[in-house]
């Protein structure tokens, strides 16, 4: 991907912008005018999740918007609770029905719960709603290089996503490098690394003071240039401007040399070998 295209192109032939507009953890109420007055700044990738609770508001901004279904695209994802096949084929029908849509243009399994033993059954059902016409491309989200290769073999099918935790602070360099060898294009959520304060850090934003722009247009500039997308939550108008008008800007050398200096390590990011949401 060119550092300064704004869609990525997915096996599935639909493009997905490289910038969504996160939801977690607005609920129904809050996220409908919120996604509305996105879609009005030009947004045009939402990303919702069923355990997010927000997939009903999410569907109502969208048709409040007045913009044609087809312009946008919608991402949500199958909670731990509905991993298995049955399960996850209710769950996805029911994510229809919240959405308000007839189809999906991406579904993500959220974690992989390896313990339970069940992601390759609902990313099967997955590949057999795409076949039905109800999901256009199937993804994953918090997988590791090995949960995805054990996905591959089963399937034969490379997930076209995986949204991983990345930023500044965590830029999970061999996750992304083994990824990105898999064929699966990285989409970052927690992109502008508020547990780690980026927005205050000094290197942040002395980058951001000389450019002219804001410190979290600088972190996810970043991550376009290093070829991943990210889905950044804000609810203010203004953030949400500013968080799409970065394809102008070019990072130089030195200033991703400084950015790095704030990098942790790899294992500083939630462990989804062990961790568990339902």
């Amino acid at each position: 991907m060119s550092t300064l295209e704004r869609k990525v192109a997915l096996p599935s032939g639909r493009e997905m912008p490289t910038i969504g507009l996160g939801t977690w953890p607005m609920n129904d109420a809050e996220v409908r005018p919120v996604v509305a007055n996105a879609i009005e700044i030009g947004y045009r990738l939402i990303d919702t999740a069923a355990r997010y609770g927000n997939e009903r508001g999410v569907g109502e901004g969208i048709r409040g918007s007045g913009i044609d279904r087809t312009e946008i695209f919608i991402t949500t994802k199958i909670r731990g609770a509905d991993h298995g096949a049955s399960r996850s084929r209710q769950a996805i029908l029911a994510s229809l029905e919240r959405l308000g849509t007839t189809y999906l243009d991406m579904v993500l399994i959220h974690w992989p719960l390896p313990r339970l033993g069940l992601y390759i059954q609902s990313y099967e059902t997955m590949l057999d709603l795409v076949r039905e016409g109800l999901i256009c491309s199937v993804g994953v989200s918090n997988f590791k290089p090995h949960h995805v290769a054990r996905l591959v073999q089963a399937s034969a099918v490379v997930p076209a996503v995986n949204q991983i935790q990345m930023s500044v602070a965590l830029p999970r360099t061999e996750s992304l490098s083994a990824l990105q060898a898999q064929g699966v294009h990285v989409q970052a959520w927690g992109p502008l690394g508020q547990r780690h304060a980026l927005i205050g850090s000094p290197v942040v934003r002395s980058i951001a003071e000389v450019r002219g722009v804001t410190s979290a247009q600088v972190l996810l500039r970043w991550l376009i240039q290093r070829g991943v997308s990210a889905v950044p939550k804000s609810a203010s108008e203004n953030r949400q401007r500013e968080n799409l008008d970065i394809y102008d800007l070019v990072l130089t050398k030195c200033e991703i040399a400084r950015l790095a200096g704030l990098a942790c390590s790899e294992s500083d990011a939630i462990d989804s070998d062990i961790h568990e949401e339902f």
